[in-house]
């Protein structure tokens, strides 16, 4: 396959680079699942000048988006909640009319794998029309061993049924279910840790995750089940900072994780922390949204000390009902005050680091032919534009 008289957006980095790996006039030459060569079109090699062409007629070439923090797996909804705290009930009226994460866990135990995969595919197949090709989706809305397995479950059996890759996580340690109220410690030594090991056995679970904040679990609570992933040689990565400052992104820096999720309290230690152990930092605006917060993530801080910053949906029941990784970017730049271009990183070569990918995330040779095509010529115009989807065509593993 060869496509050509397109702008190609590589998203590779180096000082020679144009913004966005900007080629002009480009082509990508795609051989099976990988890309065999990428480049100005008038440099085309002869060998793939008889290849079958596709002329894009001047539209841009990206490589395909990645949603690297969602937990689309998920029992019910919480509409209704929403309404409520709209007419004014706090956070103690909404709890003690069932909702919050509590109305979550109970619908998620109660729904059978053919249910929650039923629930989750349209929301997949939402992301799939945006140009996503690897999402990320998280348990920890079971928090008992077979719910928790169920969840994981139902996330692999997504890349079954639908043209995307997935990548599990583990999050048992998300919170306390609501027989073990008061009783964290036993919570994680008796059901998250031996949920962990089950679904370890049975391949289930690709990295482990935990939610250390004040309403969650502390640091050290975290600590031990990070210790029991390093032992079963699985990464960690970790919801941190998001409602205050508990350490938790240098802890997790301390573990080598992937990546430091929502972060809007990160501190500079933090900040110096995760650039040291090359932990991503993943923004998660749909919360921050949703929530009404106030306190920013500190792009500055993490720019200068050049801690790579992904974007994500955070897609969940809660605190971030969203679905679009289009609208994710367009939020990233209005609410966070990132780049177009750090927005469009943040969906492809960052968020693939902050999964463990190597073999996408940028057009290059060798990668996976993961590619989206788009009815747009500037690549801003991605970040730009609101509740508007350009694609035009998404290439997954060559085939489109």
């Amino acid at each position: 396959m060869l496509l050509t008289n397109a702008r190609v957006a590589t998203m590779t980095e180096g000082e020679a680079v144009e913004p966005y790996g900007l080629i002009e006039a480009g082509a990508v030459v795609v051989q099976g699942e990988r890309i065999q060569w990428v480049g100005a079109a008038a440099d085309l090699p002869t060998d793939f000048r008889d290849q079958e062409t596709t002329d894009l007629e001047g539209r841009l070439v990206t490589p395909a988006l990645i949603d690297c923090h969602t937990h689309i797996v998920a029992g019910g909804n919480r509409a209704r909640e929403f309404e409520m705290r709209l007419q004014g009930a706090s956070y103690e009226e909404v709890a003690r009319a069932g909702g919050g994460i509590v109305s979550t866990v109970k619908a998620t135990r109660a729904a059978s794998e053919v249910e929650l995969l039923a629930d989750a595919l349209p929301k997949v197949d939402a992301l799939i029309r945006e140009g996503v090709t690897l999402l990320e989706v998280k348990s920890g809305y079971g928090l008992d061993l077979e719910a928790e397995l169920k969840m994981l479950r139902v996330a692999r059996r997504i890349a079954q049924e639908r043209p995307v890759r997935v990548k599990t996580t583990f999050l048992g340690a998300h919170a306390v279910p609501p027989e073990f109220k008061g009783r964290d410690d036993a919570y994680i030594d008796t059901v998250c840790i031996p949920a962990l090991r089950a679904a370890h056995d049975a391949a289930l679970v690709d990295a482990v995750d935990g939610f250390c904040e004040g309403i969650a679990f502390q640091p050290t609570q975290i600590a031990r089940v990070f210790e029991v992933a390093k032992e079963l040689e699985l990464p960690v990565k970790l919801h941190a900072e998001q409602l205050s400052n508990l350490g938790g992104a240098a802890l997790a820096a301390g573990y080598g994780a992937l990546s430091a999720d929502h972060i809007e309290y990160l501190d500079h230690a933090g900040v110096a922390a995760m650039a040291a152990a090359g932990t991503v930092a993943v923004l998660l605006p749909g919360a921050f949204y949703t929530l009404r917060e106030t306190q920013v993530p500190p792009i500055d801080s993490l720019r200068r000390q050049g801690v790579p910053m992904a974007l994500a949906t955070d897609a969940n029941p809660g605190s971030s009902p969203l679905t679009s990784l289009l609208l994710t970017m367009n939020m990233g730049c209005t609410l966070f005050r990132m780049t177009p271009e750090e927005a469009l990183a943040g969906v492809t070569r960052n968020a693939a680091q902050a999964l463990g990918h190597s073999d996408c995330g940028t057009v290059e040779v060798g990668k996976r032919a993961d590619l989206a095509i788009w009815d747009v010529t500037d690549p801003a115009e991605l970040a730009y534009r609101i509740g508007f989807n350009p694609l035009h065509k998404r290439i997954f593993g060559g085939r489109a």
